[in-house]
């Protein structure tokens, strides 16, 4: 078969599959990274309070997840997680529960983000002047007010490159579910080579696929880079 007809969207073409494992490893991804931004927010929230026991517990939070490789906490989300559960669940007399790789992909990519998104959003945060929230709780602005309208505004210009990469590296973080059987990208392209003997083909398919995401990627965040610092540069 020529490279055409190997690449085809339609079988025996292997393209339609590798655009296939594309939007599941987009999916992932992105379910993965904005949960992770949530988690960050919050963490980056509660690192900069007053409570001594919630900044030890992020900070034990955040450690310890940088600190293991994304493949360990992928096969104890996967494999250990469910047994520790099911284990209770049997105790309880309930009904055991079985997490796919999906949502094992999601849960692990939240954890890494919202562990790296916290350190990101609190040095964006600190970033900013004292006096701007200072002044916002003078006036007697309610906390979430002061968020939208002061925080978040003033932080992105900030925080923007560093979310950028973290973007990039949830996408790539997808990869690691091929170990768990669960087809992203990467499965896509080793099956189709293992079916065909085609892996330089196929592997290189898959990795232009991920160069066109990250250029893609780069190109929004470049945008929403603009558009936030634009206050600032006119100031």
């Amino acid at each position: 078969m020529s490279v055409q007809q190997l690449l085809a969207l339609e079988p025996p073409g292997w393209g339609g599959y590798l655009l296939e494992g594309l939007l599941t490893s987009l999916q992932v991804a992105l379910a993965g990274y904005l949960l992770g931004l949530l988690i960050g927010t919050v963490g980056a929230t509660i690192k900069r309070g007053d409570n001594l026991l919630a900044r030890d517990l992020v900070s034990i939070y955040t450690t310890t997840v940088r600190a293991i490789p994304e493949l360990v906490l992928i096969l104890l989300v996967y494999f250990a997680l469910p047994e520790a559960i099911n284990q209770l669940l049997q105790a309880l007399g309930l009904t055991k529960i079985e997490i796919g790789g999906f949502a094992a992909g999601v849960m692990v990519i939240a954890l890494v983000q919202g562990a790296y998104a916290t350190e990101v959003i609190r040095g964006a945060i600190n970033a900013i002047p004292p006096g701007h929230i200072e002044v916002a709780h003078s006036f007697g602005m309610h906390p979430f007010k002061i968020f939208y309208r002061i925080t978040l505004p003033e932080m992105l210009p900030s925080a923007l490159p560093g979310l950028s990469n973290l973007w990039l590296v949830a996408t790539k973080d997808t990869a690691l579910l091929a170990v768990v059987g669960f087809t992203e990208l990467t499965l896509a392209a080793r099956q189709a080579a293992g079916s065909t003997k085609h892996y330089f083909l196929f592997l290189l398919a898959a990795g232009v696929l991920y160069l066109l995401v990250t250029l893609i990627s780069n190109q929004v965040f470049r945008y929403l880079e603009n558009r936030t610092s634009k206050g600032a540069r006119h100031a």
